[in-house]
C-alpha cells in the first residue's frame, strides 16, 4: 500500500505508512493497522472517503477483492487446506480466514485499478469484466513477468509449504 502511495506521489502518506508498519506490535494494540488504512484510503480517494459508504469506489473495491478472494479460496482448497483456519484472521464468522490473510498483498492491485479507472455506479457489466480481467494481467513476481493468477497460485502454495515445513523462507509473495 505504501508503494502505491509512492507511485501516485503521496510521499507524506507513504512515509506515514512506513512508520506505522514499523510501530505495529503483537495484537496491534495501538491500532496502527487501522490508522494506516485511514491514511491510505484518504490519500487515494479523498479525506471524505470511508470504506463503509455506499458508492462507486467501494462497490468496485469490494467486487475486485471478491474476485481475488474467490481465486485464492480455490487455490487454498487445491493445496489441501481449509479456508476457515487463518494465520492472523481468526473470526469464527469468517469462512475465509486463511484466504483473508493471503489476499492482503494483492488488494493493492485492485486499489490501483479503481483509482486509475473511475467506476460507474452502479457497476456495469463491462467494468466488472475489467476487474475480472485483472487476473490475466502480467506482474513481476519473484523476478519474472507472470500472469497475476499464476502469481497468486504460487504465493498460496509457498505460504502453505512454509507452514507445512515451519520455514518462513519458503514464502514468496508479490510486492507492488
Amino acid at each position: 500500500q505504501a508503494n502505491l502511495l509512492k507511485k501516485y506521489n503521496r510521499i507524506e502518506e507513504y512515509k506515514m505508512l512506513i512508520s506505522y508498519s514499523q510501530e505495529v506490535i503483537n495484537g496491534d494494540k495501538t491500532n496502527r493497522e487501522g490508522h494506516a488504512a485511514k491514511v491510505y484510503f484518504n490519500a487515494l480517494f479523498g479525506t471524505g472517503f470511508s470504506r463503509v459508504s455506499a458508492n462507486e469506489i467501494n462497490s468496485a473495491l469490494d467486487y475486485g477483492y471478491t474476485i481475488f478472494l474467490s481465486y485464492i479460496n480455490r487455490e487454498v482448497v487445491l493445496n489441501g487446506c481449509v479456508t476457515q483456519l487463518g494465520i492472523k484472521h481468526c473470526n469464527e464468522f469468517n469462512e475465509f480466514n486463511l484466504s483473508s490473510d493471503l489476499i492482503e498483498p494483492f488488494r493493492v492491485i485492485v486499489d490501483d485499478y479503481v483509482l486509475s479507472n473511475k467506476p460507474p455506479f452502479p457497476l456495469d457489466k463491462n467494468y466488472k469484466y475489467q476487474l475480472i480481467g485483472l487476473l490475466s494481467t502480467k506482474i513481476n513476481y519473484n523476478g519474472q513477468n507472470v500472469y497475476l493468477s499464476n502469481a497468486i497460485s504460487h504465493s498460496v502454495k509457498s505460504v502453505i509449504d512454509a507452514l507445512d515445513n515451519k520455514d518462513v523462507k519458503k514464502v514468496k509473495l508479490y510486492e507492488f
